[in-house]
């Protein structure tokens, strides 16, 4: 794994994380600043996460290295 792997602006999964990224801080400041209800909060708030989620997914999948070689699958 390099985290110099991280900054890729050619693929389009280092804008999809940004942009997941961005989100979900914005639904995070929806959910301190605005009293919102709370079927409303949790809508906001699970959407926030997934975002979240999604955007360190993506992140690990830009860091991990593909050329690396992988162990054989152990025999059962």
């Amino acid at each position: 794994m390099k985290l110099s792997r991280l900054f890729q602006p050619n693929d389009r999964r280092f804008w999809m994380m940004i942009v997941l990224n961005l989100l979900s801080a914005v639904l995070a400041w929806v959910l301190r600043t605005y009293p919102l209800v709370p079927l409303a909060g949790l809508v906001v708030g699970v959407f926030a996460l997934g975002n979240a989620l999604l955007g360190m997914f993506i992140a690990w999948d830009l860091v991990r290295d593909r050329d690396a070689p992988r162990p054989p699958p152990e025999a059962s």
